[in-house]
């Protein structure tokens, strides 16, 4: 019997000693920031901690976020999957936190469906320790909470970690000065103004304490005796915020540094060039963890053997604040296209985050004043181009649109494919207007369920086509789409006979203000109003105050865009600026600023 005991004491120990000890994640996510570091070629500053970092691991020269503003790019990081097809595209969209943060009705609609789990879930499901310091900023509402708290140093020592750090990263602008504003050189579609260098400078300065900042937790898992056992993550949530960068699909705003320490630092010294999505990391940190990847999830595992790396990768911008904007891109090895569904609208549309930045000031300034070139003031023009084409080897910076380029014909035609292609196969929801979306999302429980529940396929390729047929000005199509029994449909139709401007549309358009869906109303409203007929004006007054508060923002902006024609109500409007939705409110003061 005791024999028999030892054996299987013996037995137990020698299973236990055979299993690998569970891997540590770590992700170290820095906000508005680009690969401006010393070991991506920095020379203005020193960045030692990452530096190191990189030589002890791989780094990644062609890494990508699927969006290019915090809150969306966040939220595809935290469930592995395109924000677009999750439905947490749009900047800032409602929760239940925080006053006057939103349309409260639709809040559950905020809910991830059950059947979703977050990473951070999962590895608690696993049995991690799982701790985020200290920002979420999540554009849903989890079924339950997602972490035991922000210090991965309260864990057990025989508990396995995973640890999310938030650093602020480019927003910390009281740095200690470290580069030399006159040595500073801006990229081309920047004009050279030292208020422009001296930002520059400031934000390299804040990627010095970033460094140190890393060097602290590094320093804190060697203490802790686990950093040869963790796999570190090092990236950013999207480019640094400039006119150009944070917002847009530019390599400014989505391409950023990714830096990778592995367990006994394998790999080091590694330096990769292939294309990577950051939802890509969900699916590598789930596999080192030794746990199995979710079908839901849409990233890959770029640490796996048998890898195939990607073709292309992927990024869209949709509502930032109370900017409403689509784009979307598609990225291969050397070309880059861009898809502009709002091109009737200039890139710099009014955003009170950006338009309060002095840079943006300085350049709206020189524009005023005559003083920037043809591609400085691109992001000013009235309308912008449905398509831009680049050759990101002969012209990284973006300057030279090859779009309407003949020799080009074939390579734009075949990335416009993959483009749509890739937004029917993830189930892009970008093209709903949102306060549609809103409502199909209460009505199905949530956004993701809605777009499972339905095959939306066709409905995705028909509102790119209304939209192409706007920008071809076919009033004739678009008559017939106004017709539509699919709303988004009717919505676009509308958008793009008001940019049309044609008097025979007048009376489709007079139709289509009695819809039975506010939001298709407010575009009709706002066409009939661009063709001279002012009193429609009132009512996109009167669809302020919709129970869809996102029909309400809609309305206010359109006014905003019909410049002064709105000022006779300017009382009514001023009102708004008590909206519960706060960047209904931030159209409101605007607008009211500009009439006192």
């Amino acid at each position: 019997m005791q024999t028999n005991l030892l054996l299987l004491a013996a037995t137990f120990l020698c299973v236990n000693l055979a299993r690998p000890a569970p891997v540590n994640i770590v992700w170290i996510v820095i906000e508005d920031a680009s690969p401006h570091i010393g070991c991506y070629g920095e020379t203005l500053i020193k960045t030692p901690n990452i530096d190191q970092l990189a030589q002890e691991g791989i780094r990644f020269t062609k890494a990508f976020v699927t969006s290019p503003v915090c809150s969306s790019s966040r939220s595809a990081m935290v469930s592995g999957m395109y924000q677009t097809s999750l439905g947490t595209h749009n900047h800032r969209s409602q929760t239940s936190s925080g006053k006057g943060s939103g349309n409260a009705k639709y809040y559950d609609s905020y809910r991830i469906p059950k059947g979703i789990k977050l990473i951070p879930e999962i590895f608690r499901d696993a049995g991690y320790f799982v701790t985020n310091k200290s920002k979420t900023d999540y554009n849903f509402i989890p079924n339950r909470q997602l972490y035991n708290g922000s210090d991965w140093r309260k864990a057990p020592e025989e508990q396995p970690v995973f640890a999310q750090f938030q650093l602020k990263g480019g927003k910390n602008r009281k740095a200690k000065s470290q580069a030399n504003p006159d040595k500073v050189v801006l990229p081309p579609y920047y004009p050279d103004h030292a208020v422009l260098r001296q930002d520059w400078a400031k934000y390299l300065d804040s990627w010095v304490k970033t460094d140190e900042e890393v060097g602290e937790i590094l320093t804190d898992l060697e203490k802790a005796g686990r950093l040869d056992s963790t796999a570190v993550f090092l990236w950013t949530d999207h480019g640094v915020s400039h006119l150009r960068g944070k917002q847009f699909l530019y390599e400014e705003g989505i391409r950023v540094p990714l830096v990778i320490r592995l367990p006994k630092k394998k790999l080091a010294g590694t330096v990769r060039e292939d294309l990577i999505e950051h939802i890509d990391i969900t699916a590598s940190s789930l596999k080192l963890a030794g746990l199995p990847i979710p079908e839901n999830i849409q990233g890959r595992d770029f640490l796996a053997t048998n890898y195939t790396p990607r073709k292309h990768v992927f990024a869209a911008r949709d509502r930032c604040d109370e900017t409403v904007d689509i784009l979307r891109c598609v990225r291969d090895s050397r070309y880059k296209y861009i898809r502009n569904f709002m091109s009737h609208v200039p890139h710099a549309q009014p955003n009170q985050y950006k338009d309060n930045k002095k840079i943006v000031e300085v350049i709206r300034d020189l524009h005023r004043e005559g003083k920037l070139n043809e591609q400085q003031s691109r992001p000013f023009t009235s309308r912008r181009p449905p398509e831009e084409l680049y050759d990101l080897q002969s012209d990284p910076h973006e300057l030279i649109n090859l779009a309407t380029d003949p020799k080009h014909r074939h390579r734009l035609t075949k990335m416009r494919k993959t483009l749509y292609q890739r937004m029917t196969e993830t189930r892009d929801m970008g093209l709903i207007p949102e306060p549609i979306l809103e409502d199909l999302g209460f009505e199905s429980g949530n956004k993701y369920s809605a777009f499972l529940e339905k095959n939306r396929v066709e409905q995705t390729l028909r509102l790119i086509d209304v939209i192409t047929t706007g920008e071809a000005r076919d009033g004739a199509k678009l008559l017939e789409y106004a017709k539509s029994e699919d709303p988004s449909t009717r919505y676009w139709a509308a958008v793009w006979l008001g940019v049309k401007k044609t008097e025979k549309h007048k009376s489709m358009l007079q139709k289509l203000t009695t819809d039975r869906v506010p939001a298709v109303r407010v575009a009709a409203a706002q066409a009939l109003c661009k063709l001279g007929n002012q009193e429609h004006l009132k009512l996109l007054v009167e669809h302020i105050k919709d129970p869809n508060l996102l029909v309400g923002m809609f309305a206010l902006r359109a006014i905003e865009e019909l410049d002064d024609a709105g000022k006779d109500y300017r009382g009514l409007i001023s009102a708004a600026q008590k909206s519960e939705y706060e960047f209904s409110r931030r159209i409101a003061r605007r607008l009211t600023e500009k009439w006192r």
